[in-house]
């Protein structure tokens, strides 16, 4: 029996479904404005700003300032609309140019659990290389307070 996965070698890169960034006042403005010129449909979020749903992507600007982009259209959204109309900055896709420190070898450690009374306490600790975090990002792994 063939095997139901992809026919395309397994070579291509994983586009991103989601995207988060924090927007300045300014950058919220942009942002509206962009995609109301657009016709894109208004959408209403608790707590958002602007919430507008395109052709196969999901965009909310929350009233903090934080922006959350999903849907299978969010690399071509990124590129295309974001990043040149709105903040002016190319970062998807430039990560190695724009913070070159997360590529070197380097440590880390964590701890969970207080050991008194809830249990032991937990600790972790790694060490990456610049092909573990291209890799970690490119499955979607980050920081969990950055989520």
């Amino acid at each position: 029996m063939a095997s139901k996965g992809s026919s395309t070698g397994g070579d291509e890169k994983k586009k991103k479904s989601m995207y988060t960034l924090k927007l300045t006042e300014g950058q919220l403005d942009k942002l509206g404005q962009a995609l109301s010129s657009r016709g894109w449909p208004a959408k209403e979020v608790q707590y958002a700003r602007h919430a507008f749903e395109g052709d196969q992507v999901k965009v909310v600007a929350y009233e903090s300032g934080k922006l959350v982009v999903q849907g299978k259209g969010t690399e071509d959204f990124v590129t295309n609309v974001l990043e040149p109309e709105v903040t002016g900055e190319f970062l998807l896709g430039y990560e190695e140019v724009n913070n070159p420190e997360w590529f070197e070898p380097h440590a880390g450690l964590d701890e969970s659990g207080k050991g008194d009374l809830f249990g032991p306490v937990v600790t972790a600790c790694v060490i990456a290389d610049g092909d573990m975090v291209r890799s970690w990002m490119e499955a979607g792994i980050r920081d969990s307070k950055t989520i």
